[in-house]
């Protein structure tokens, strides 16, 4: 240079940033340089200056990130903050600030929500979950192998927590049927229902959001499917890494206090019987014309009727005049031995399973309730005999607390006293009746299940077309809306269902850190970042580029929710991928993935759901996670770089 000619010659070359160039002079001197819109910059100098509104954005994005970390307050109150504080600074105008509202991510998110809780109503999980365990068997390996691929399809489709609770209830049963720990059963459906929301865009929050965010920026959207290769190849080698290395880096605790239900603590405390088995009443029973009280079940067995069912006539905790007959089954609640021997003096029969009660005695349908019988009660001062507590409620009386003894077998001629206390067991929608009645005072927790199979088909309908829509092209948030508004109008759910399905909570955190990445673009702040960055890597191969979008997903969203960490990361990646001269949408959509590869820390909503259930610490988190967050990054960064970037 300095008036000396030279020939300048453009080269593409592979390594280094795939816009970068090789510059060779006459007299062979090397000159790498950046070409941007049509200018040599050099890019150690090239970063843009910090300006009032890029730091005025960084302080707030600072705090928003510190406040989600502390978990100090609410993560909806620290993201209406933030959009709060891009408001009165005057970085954001009211329109940019409230934009969150109006985000077809934020309703692609509540209609996901109503949706699903339109399939949980009808019970079809319930009856899946359940099939999926009989044909798991009581192995080991066979059980986390096909529960962790079923929950994870199934997370590819509803919220991934949701699809964790379905299972959690039949995995602790088969815990104890079968002695294996339930911290070696938790944690690979914990996981499974995490890397089962990278199957579809709807899988995950960070999944449903991105399109919103390259929408804004002028970029295309993806397709309700565009993941799905990587989600499956992510989902097939999380289950392999448990049933190769399972052995070795899970606990093997059983579950201490804090992981019992309500119910076993109360069985636990109480010495209640909880073993119940169905029999059949053959033509050749002796106990056909009999009533309870004749048969001795309480006096002589000690056990317990919970129901009758006959074809189509099924009676709960039947009344003890009621007679025995030809071919009914009995649901009896009682020791083992003493249930052995009341069928072996009757020539009844003990049968697997019935359709009369195929499902009543489930935890979740069924159990025991603690009950005080206050002063002014119609019971006070009567026997139940008198206050006909079968026929009224259809609940079966257990064991009662009279004047501070515990009596069992028959009491029903035991007068009831203020402050008495009576254990029964019945289904939840029976004990709900006792609670709303003024002579009881119910001290135990309880949901009542709202099911209604008669509506399996409308909700089926419906779901199978909001993912028909969303296939075949149009916006996910239109599709999936349709199909919410199609389960109100088929009445599967009733508008006020619809609206408690909406996690509000998860809507304004959306709605409130959505501004933040508009700020981000709007300001330069993303482009100073991501030009801060790139000065690390920039004379690197570009695999390393991809590799860093990878960890920071991951590093951000393992101390913030999976949300925030895409909402701050999608500018700063854009910014970087315009730098390289990579298409931004890829490595956009990686960022998304990444989200998700939070296994070290139970920070994950399903962890820290799952993690009292499995009797976890923080140390079994590290031990097991490590490696799947390392087989999770490479899996990723491998198949994006070389088949999608």
């Amino acid at each position: 240079m300095d008036g000396e000619s030279f020939v300048v010659k453009v080269v593409p070359f592979r390594y280094g940033c795939r816009n970068k160039y090789k510059i060779i002079n006459d007299k062979n001197r090397d000159i790498n340089k950046d070409i941007r819109n049509g200018l040599n910059i050099n890019p150690l100098n090239s970063t843009k200056k910090m300006d009032s509104g890029i730091i005025t954005v960084l302080l707030i994005l600072s705090v928003t990130v510190i406040m989600l970390v502390l978990d100090v307050v609410r993560i909806d109150i620290v993201a209406i903050g933030c959009m709060l504080a891009l408001g009165w600074t005057g970085i954001l105008i009211p329109q940019e600030m409230f934009s969150g509202f109006s985000s077809n991510a934020v309703i692609a998110m509540l209609s996901v929500m109503i949706l699903g809780r339109g399939i949980a109503r009808t019970g079809i999980m319930d009856g899946f979950s359940k099939f999926i365990i009989k044909k798991a068997g009581t192995r080991k390996r066979n059980l986390v192998g096909l529960l962790s691929i079923s929950t994870g399809l199934l997370s590819g489709l509803i919220q991934n927590i949701g699809a964790a609770a379905l299972f959690l209830p039949g995995i602790l049963q088969v815990s104890r049927r079968t002695k294996i720990p339930a911290s070696s059963l938790i944690m690979p459906i914990g996981f499974a229902a995490i890397l089962g929301g990278t199957l579809t865009m709807v899988g995950s929050g960070p999944l449903i959001l991105i399109n919103d965010l390259l929408l804004n920026e002028g970029h295309e959207s993806y397709n309700l499917f565009s993941v799905t290769p990587v989600g499956l190849v992510l989902l097939l080698s999380g289950v392999g890494y448990f049933l190769l290395f399972g052995s070795k880096i899970l606990p093997k605790k059983n579950v201490g206090e804090s992981g019992k239900t309500e119910q076993e603590k109360l069985v636990e405390r109480l010495k209640l019987p909880e073993n119940i088995k169905l029999l059949t009443v053959t033509r050749e029973s002796s106990l056909i014309g009999k009533t309870t009280e004749e048969a001795g079940l309480w006096q002589t067995y000690h056990v317990n009727l919970l129901g009758m069912g006959k074809e189509d006539d099924v009676v709960y905790a039947p009344w003890r005049k009621t007679k025995f007959e030809d071919g009914q089954t009995l649901a009896i609640l009682g020791s083992a031995e003493k249930i052995e021997q009341f069928a072996k003096d009757f020539q009844i029969e003990v049968i697997s399973e019935s359709p009369y009660f195929s499902d009543d005695f489930n935890p979740n349908v069924s159990g025991f309730a603690e009950i005080i019988i206050p002063p002014g009660s119609e019971l006070c001062r009567k026997c139940l005999r008198e206050y006909s507590l079968r026929k009224r409620y259809a609940v079966e009386p257990v064991i009662l607390f009279n004047n501070g003894e515990r009596v069992e077998a028959d009491f029903s001629d035991v007068e009831i006293r203020p402050g008495d206390t009576l254990i029964v067991y019945g289904r939840w929608d029976k004990i709900k009746d006792l609670k709303e009645s003024s002579d009881f005072v119910v001290l135990t927790e309880f949901e009542v299940p709202k099911k209604d199979k008669s509506k399996t088909w409308p909700a089926i309908g419906c779901f199978l077309f909001a993912i028909t829509l969303a296939m075949v092209g149009f916006p996910i948030s239109m599709a999936f809306l349709t199909g919410a508004l199609c389960m109100i109008l088929t009445r599967v759910l009733n508008i006020g269902e619809a609206y408690e399905a909406i996690e509000w909570k998860v809507v304004f955190l959306l709605a409130g850190l959505i501004p933040l990445g508009v700020a981000m673009q709007k300001t330069g702040a993303a482009m100073f970042l991501a030009e801060s960055i790139m000065r690390v890597v920039i004379d690197l191969h570009p695999v390393f580029i991809v590799l860093m979008v990878g960890v920071l997903s991951t590093v951000f969203s393992l101390f913030m929710s999976n949300v925030g960490a895409i909402v701050v990361l999608a500018p700063l990646v854009m910014g970087m991928a315009d730098i390289a001269g990579i298409d931004p949408r890829p490595l956009v959509l990686m960022a998304a993935v990444c989200a998700a590869n939070s296994f070290i820390l139970p920070t994950h909503q399903v962890n820290a759901f799952l993690m009292s259930s499995g009797g976890y610490r923080n140390a079994d988190y590290i031990k097991a996670g490590s490696g799947m967050t390392i087989l999770f990054l490479t899996i990723t960064v491998l198949l994006f770089y070389f088949f999608m970037i």
